[in-house]
């Protein structure tokens, strides 16, 4: 199982496939390099990274959990690139990775040679903040993984019309783990809800459009799904407006996050690609 251990002395868990140009796979908030499993067969001419964050995952949890911070993971992903010898990167960043890539813009553009944003911008709708912080650092009360595959496809059934039950499965599977004596158990350290409450209470948040307009010299694609409750039209629209070169894709049928197997996802993902190479 490959690690590396972070300056701050957290071992975080990678995965690492592939020959040719380098992608780095950053997943959303709560979730984990297995995200991405449904892109991976379609990147078969490439080398792909998948990190598991601090405290997700396979990776070690940090000592203190206010770390689990965008400027911080974002560190961690330069420090994974600097310990594989990786000069510059491609990457896909899902919700929370998209965020991180929007920070590295500013902080480290050098390591970037292209950006695809999946579901993310800079501003993020209140209802979709309101259902993450309904969730995160809890314990579903599913009696096994089966029980919460039906519940993930009965609460996304409007978001993703028509995904089958042995997908919901998959993804329950992805977010969680079965957890001894019965139930089920997170893939994650519950305290990122304490980091989340902290960093909200901390005061005035950054204006996250100044991150989003580094990417203005990178190669970027954005990705929204038709049907997502955390970026809205509105925010997809303005970000167009702020970066007309950026390619932009919606993908139909999906709320957030989408896939990226999914046609659209794919196209606007190739295209970053060509761009870069």
């Amino acid at each position: 199982m490959p690690t590396f251990t972070t300056s701050d002395n957290v071992a975080l868990h990678y995965e690492d496939q592939g020959d040719g140009p380098s992608i780095l796979c950053l997943a959303g908030l709560t979730r984990n390099s297995r995200d991405f499993t449904y892109l991976m067969p379609h990147l078969g001419d490439y080398r792909v990274i998948r990190l598991d964050y601090r405290g997700r995952g396979q990776s070690g949890h940090a000592a203190d959990f206010m770390s689990y911070n965008v400027l911080r993971e974002g560190a961690d992903a330069i420090e994974l690139l600097d310990h594989l010898g990786l000069e510059r990167i491609t990457l896909i960043g899902t919700s929370r990775g998209g965020l991180i890539a929007m920070a590295l813009s500013i902080t480290n553009p050098d390591r970037l040679s292209g950006v695809v944003l999946n579901d993310i911008g800079p501003e993020v709708t209140a209802t979709g903040i309101a259902r993450i912080m309904d969730y995160v650092g809890k314990t579903p009360p599913f009696k096994d993984l089966d029980e919460a595959a039906e519940a993930l496809m009965a609460g996304q059934a409007k978001a993703f019309p028509g995904v089958p039950l042995w997908r919901w499965r998959e993804q329950a599977d992805f977010m969680w783990a079965p957890a001894p004596g019965g139930g089920i158990a997170l893939r994650y350290d519950p305290r990122l809800r304490d980091a989340l409450v902290g960093q909200a209470g901390a005061g005035a948040a950054p204006d996250l459009w100044q991150l989003f307009d580094g990417l203005r010299e990178i190669p970027t694609a954005a990705l929204k799904g038709a049907n997502s409750d955390l970026l809205s039209p509105e925010t997809f629209a303005k970000m167009q407006e702020r970066n007309p070169d950026m390619i932009t894709a919606i993908v139909p049928d999906r709320g957030h996050v989408p896939f990226l197997d999914e046609p659209e996802a794919l196209d606007a993902i190739r295209a970053v690609l060509r761009k870069t190479a």
